[in-house]
Formats: structure tokens, C-alpha cells, sequence
């Protein structure tokens, strides 16, 4: 069972649905689902990079399973750009273990992983403005 607690106003998806909690609430859920607490969900205009076009499409891959196998082309089409700009080994790991949980189907641990690889995408930014 996984406990989750949202606050007053924060959205989550579950199974694709926006729910939105009114006062503090605590939520039990029992069985398997696809889950997004609103803090995890990522708007259109925010994928503005490679790594955050990475994590929309897995998103949407994860909440959108009508769509699914589109979504997972579309992460195959952007994955060898990011790896071909990310030198670090430890982002090159991070992107062998998106691709990994990504063809396994779990796609809330990519995710994670995808979160990661913004953070070595905005490094790398960081490191070339300087």
C-alpha cells in the first residue's frame, strides 16, 4: 500500500485523471496505479531542453498509456542527442539507467532518473556559461 499526502490545492494524476485536494488530505492507495503528485508533473512549455523533453515524453509515457508506444519513440529520438552532449560517466550511467527503466516499463523510475539528467544538463550549462 503507498501512503500519500497531498496539500491543501496540490494536484495529482492518477491513472490520468487530475485530482486536486481540498484541505490536507492523505490518500491509501491499494492496487497498482500510474501516480503523479503535482510537484513530478512537468507542463509543455517547461520541457525547453533535451533531459526535459526526455522527462515530458517518459511522463507521458507513464500517465498516458493509450499513447504510449509514441511517447517511447519519441524518447528513443532524443536520447542519443542527450548522450552525445552529456560527457560525464555518471551522466552517461544516468542515461543507460533511463533507457533501461524506460524498456523495462517502469517509468516512474525513470523519471527519477530522467530529474537526474536535468541536473547534469543544467551543470553543463552552468560550466559553459562561466
Amino acid at each position: 500500500m503507498l501512503r500519500i499526502t497531498l496539500r491543501d490545492g496540490e494536484k495529482a494524476i492518477v491513472n490520468g485523471a487530475v485530482l486536486r485536494a481540498v484541505g490536507r488530505t492523505q490518500i491509501a492507495v491499494e492496487n497498482q496505479v500510474s501516480i503523479l503528485r503535482g510537484r513530478e508533473v512537468m507542463q509543455p512549455e517547461e520541457a525547453t531542453t533535451p533531459a526535459r523533453q526526455l522527462y515530458f515524453s517518459a511522463m507521458l509515457a507513464y500517465i498516458d498509456p493509450a499513447n504510449r508506444a509514441q511517447h517511447q519513440d519519441h524518447v528513443v529520438g532524443l536520447i542519443g542527442g542527450l548522450v552525445a552532449t552529456l560527457t560525464a560517466p555518471e551522466a552517461r550511467a544516468a542515461c543507460i539507467a533511463f533507457a533501461h527503466d524506460m524498456a523495462t516499463g517502469d517509468y516512474y523510475k525513470a523519471l527519477s532518473a530522467a530529474r537526474e539528467l536535468i541536473g547534469f544538463e543544467n551543470a553543463a550549462t552552468e560550466s559553459q556559461a562561466a
